[in-house]
């Protein structure tokens, strides 16, 4: 690990020798020190992780020292160490940018100690973050994202580069279960917001009267249960991008409100009457036509025309031919690494039963049933007879809701339970588990047997 910089401005030797030999104690940590402001302004080109500065120097007090040093970098961390107890001059400091403010007394050199360790280890986690991020963008590459080469996904490709060389707003419209939200996660992480916020929002999963306060957020006493303030997920995504799932399932009246916001590029909190700033590139995603919404008046023209920006529609999965294949395969592996299992192929057989359905709940769908093959299959390789067909075997409402595995599982076995009249012995066999499983589900109220 790199050694951490510090850099101590300090006109009184003695003192100064005091901080440094105190700091010098940890090995990880170079001193440089200083005894006036302009020494320390002449050498900030070495980048130093943290700047102690006396407020009394020789050549320039510590207010104008510190207003110096932001000017070079607004970011750089710098503490100030004082003679003076005088509180206005602390405030004073503190606005201006300093880390922290400490008086000359026998505990300084201990609370310059724990100001360094606390400021390094945040710059330490700040770096894991940028580092995160950066694979995240990696993560999120068109063609490690999105997997598959179909013509009707290049077309995609081809959209989604246009879409992150700019800040237009982008609408992403699609059947159910074709990856809107993972398409606007690429689009974000390859744009130049990507090191900034990616605010995703759900409004169909928002009761409709809490929807105001999550999107513009809220002051403390605007209404009963505000006990503090909350910030909404337009601030939160400021200077990044905000994702909002399912469009057309806002109320006219907060239409308006949200028409409002994007037109003024500014937000206000529910009670309040300040007027914050935004800088927010808006994605929006519906399973519905929203010009058909706009004819029938479920839907503000105004708003359809501002949030439109490039449309992007995506294909359903019975349309990309073999890229039903390459998701399969994809989704095996992810299955087989994430549960600590052998590697599993899967059989031509199976391949052509894959290619012949329909997938009414597109690739969310296609995940489902890759999952549950993996878990049915004897030895290596999944056979056509270990692929289920929820749509098919349970009636097509199988998968129109979006369910957990678990959700999914249990529909299955009450399935089974039902084709062989709830005999246990005989769907444990039949599923290829164990008895104790159902048994466990119908102790914990999860299936109920007649």
């Amino acid at each position: 690990m790199a050694q951490f910089k510090i850099f101590i401005v300090e006109d009184d030797p003695w003192y100064g020798e005091i901080l440094q030999y105190h700091l010098s104690l940890n090995p990880d940590y170079e001193i440089s020190r200083f005894t006036t402001g302009k020494e320390c302004l002449a050498n900030l080109s070495k980048k130093p992780g943290l700047i102690s500065i006396d407020y009394s120097l020789p050549d320039i007090n510590g207010f104008d020292l510190l207003k110096k040093i932001k000017d070079y970098n607004p970011d750089m961390p710098v503490i100030v160490i004082s003679a003076q107890k005088d509180v206005n001059t602390a405030v004073s400091l503190l606005k201006e940018g300093a880390r922290d403010y400490f008086i000359k007394d026998e505990n300084t050199k201990d609370l310059l100690w724990n100001a360094v360790n606390k400021e390094r280890e945040r710059q330490s986690l700040q770096k894991e973050v940028e580092v995160l991020k950066e694979e995240l963008g990696q993560k999120y590459d068109f063609n490690k994202a999105i997997k598959g080469s179909s013509p009707a996904l290049l077309r995609i490709f081809a959209l989604l580069e246009k879409a992150s060389r700019t800040n237009i707003n982008v609408s992403v419209t699609g059947e159910t279960g074709t990856g809107k939200e993972v398409i606007s996660k690429a689009i974000h992480y390859n744009s130049e917001r990507k090191k900034k916020p990616f605010v995703a929002v759900n409004m169909a999963a928002i009761p409709r009267e809490l929807i105001e306060s999550e999107l513009f957020g809220y002051e403390k006493g605007a209404f009963t249960g505000a006990m503090a303030r909350k910030t909404g997920k337009f601030e939160e995504a400021n200077k990044g991008t905000l994702f909002l799932d399912e469009i057309a399932e806002l109320d006219l009246s907060l239409q308006s409100k949200i028409l409002r916001v994007l037109q003024e590029r500014e937000v206000t909190r529910v009670g309040g009457n300040e007027r914050i700033p935004l800088d927010v590139r808006l994605i929006v995603a519906t399973h519905k036509n929203l010009l058909e919404e706009v004819k029938k008046g479920n839907f503000r023209e105004d708003l359809f025309y501002r949030i439109m920006g490039l449309p992007i529609d995506l294909p359903p999965l019975r349309e990309r031919g073999n890229d039903i294949l390459l998701l399969a395969k994809h989704f095996l592996e992810d299955f087989c690494k994430s549960n600590k299992m052998d590697s599993i192929t899967i059989s031509q057989d199976a391949k052509d039963k894959l290619m012949k359905y329909n997938y009414p709940g597109n690739v969310r769908e296609l995940k489902a049933i890759i999952d549950l093959s993996a878990v049915m299959c004897d030895g290596r390789q999944i056979c056509d007879s270990d692929i289920y067909f929820a749509s098919v075997t349970m009636g097509d409402s199988f998968t129109n809701e979006e369910k957990t595995m678990k959700e999914y599982t249990i529909d299955i076995i009450k399935h089974f339970l039902k084709k062989y009249d709830n005999n246990i012995v005989k769907a444990a066999e039949k599923l290829d588990i164990g008895k104790s499983t159902i048994y466990k589900m119908i102790q914990n109220k999860e299936i109920t047997v007649n």
